[in-house]
């Protein structure tokens, strides 16, 4: 995994992790931080299973960013959705 790979999805992980927290309707229990921690891993996730398929070989593509906001956006839905106890508004 090379440099600019794993600071792309470090920032990918975090905006995702965000935006995965706003999607989710109601208001949540689960602090921030885990949100965006959530998304964090994902992506960095996201970027090593794209490179064990074959997507990424040579350096950051558009094709590792789709995989790294894909998982990254189901992974912050479900933590959101299902650990965080939502309370309706």
């Amino acid at each position: 995994m090379s440099v600019p790979g794993i600071i792309a999805a470090v920032v990918v992980g975090l905006v995702i992790g965000a935006l995965g927290r706003l999607i989710v309707p109601g208001r949540t229990q689960i602090p921030v931080w885990l949100t965006l921690a959530v998304g964090l891993v994902a992506a960095l996730l996201g970027t090593i299973l794209s490179r064990l398929v074959g997507i990424d070989n040579d350096g950051y593509t558009l094709r590792q960013l789709i995989v790294q906001v894909g998982l990254a956006g189901v992974a912050v839905a479900l933590v959101v959705g299902t650990a965080g106890g939502r309370t309706e508004t």
